[in-house]
């Protein structure tokens, strides 16, 4: 494993040094891979033009997201900032200087890259869904657009994820072997759930029970260890030892706050769709016109740009998962049950005006 870690440092060093130029648009593209991005950007846009894709994307994230936590508490991956002060491999204490950046510091274990896999599986979500459409064609020219369109995609998929997986290189937050794994774990779990139809009629029962499993799981998971004398926390005073700037550590990438943030986002969603304001607005007359998909789709998105100015106070370690929790909630209800609901009734005022 040194040898991978080693061999993965020089990488990280010929990527700072001969791809400074292009330090922005990696930067750029770390931040599309974060998994946040998926609730108050993708899911928006897909669930109000097919909400049996936003729905699966919600648990594709989700419960990836869950698998990666778990994963990274069993293989007790570093990350190449703080592996490189505390090994003993390098002679005379000469270790590597690698450069650190604002989004370097994160707290939790390092294998699998959350951002690898939580961009792979959402864009094999949508990339399958797009090609879902065009593969009912029948006719020879419609065949060979299908076939350029799949290469097309398939093609964007792949430079999207190799793009996010040397971004999270360059700025010495993984190994180049945790972003490969990632991105083949995410795949997976995507692929799973394109067999998993159960999840479009799941009632808000099925979603709680869903959360506490999850949680009782990870938590009772977590406490086992513990007893063991094995703390898989080890992670979070290691990135605050060795991160260049204090300021750079977040309580949002330790590992408790990915699962809280994510319990919220499939609790919110399942409270939404079973709602009556989802059923009246996304069930209703309006829900086929493409006026009601648009206003959706904008109003969803101001709306939840309005959420990251709402700074959740981080002094209280439990505070902060609580109203964690809430917002994550809030995010999938306003998109799935608020926003439509306010569309379709502001609709049939003006429709009700105008007869």
């Amino acid at each position: 494993m040194d040898l991978l870690h080693s061999n993965g440092v020089l990488i990280i060093q010929h990527l700072q040094r001969d791809y400074r130029a292009y330090q922005d648009f990696l930067n750029f593209m770390s931040h599309v891979g974060d998994p946040r991005n998926i609730f108050s950007i993708y899911f928006p846009l897909w669930f109000q033009l097919n909400q049996v894709v936003g729905t699966k994307m919600i648990w594709v994230a989700v419960i990836g997201d869950w698998f990666n936590l778990i994963f990274k508490w069993i293989l007790f991956g570093h990350r190449p900032y703080w592996w490189v002060q505390e090994t003993m491999i390098y002679p005379n204490q000469s270790s590597p200087c690698l450069e650190q950046f604002p989004i370097t510091c994160e707290t939790g274990p390092g294998s699998p890259s959350g951002h690898a896999m939580g961009s792979s599986c959402v864009w094999y979500v949508m990339v399958t869904a797009a090609l879902s459409y065009t593969v009912r064609w029948k006719d020879k020219s419609a065949v060979t657009l299908h076939r350029l369109t799949w290469s097309f995609l398939w093609s964007i998929f792949w430079i999207i994820q190799i793009s996010v997986c040397i971004s999270r290189v360059f700025i010495a937050t993984h190994f180049p072997h945790q972003v490969v794994l990632g991105v083949f774990a995410g795949i997976l779990v995507a692929e799973a759930f394109e067999h998993t139809p159960a999840i479009q009629t799941a009632s808000l029962r099925m979603y709680i029970k869903t959360n506490l499993f999850l949680f009782v799981f990870a938590l009772g998971f977590y406490l086992s260890l513990k007893l063991l004398d094995i703390d898989l926390l080890w992670s979070v005073p290691k990135a605050k030892k060795w991160c260049a700037n204090p300021d750079w550590i977040n309580i949002d990438t330790t590992p408790f706050a990915g699962l809280v943030r994510n319990l919220g986002a499939l609790f919110g969603l399942g409270l939404g769709i079973n709602s009556e304001m989802f059923i009246t607005s996304c069930k209703g007359k309006n829900s086929c016109k493409i006026s009601f998909r648009i206003l959706c789709i904008a109003a969803s998105l101001a709306t939840l740009q309005l959420y990251n100015f709402v700074k959740i106070p981080t002094h209280t370690e439990y505070l902060f998962y609580i109203l964690s929790f809430c917002k994550s909630a809030a995010m999938p209800l306003t998109v799935v049950a608020l926003v439509p609901y306010c569309v379709h009734s502001l609709m049939r005022t003006t429709e009700k005006k105008l007869n």
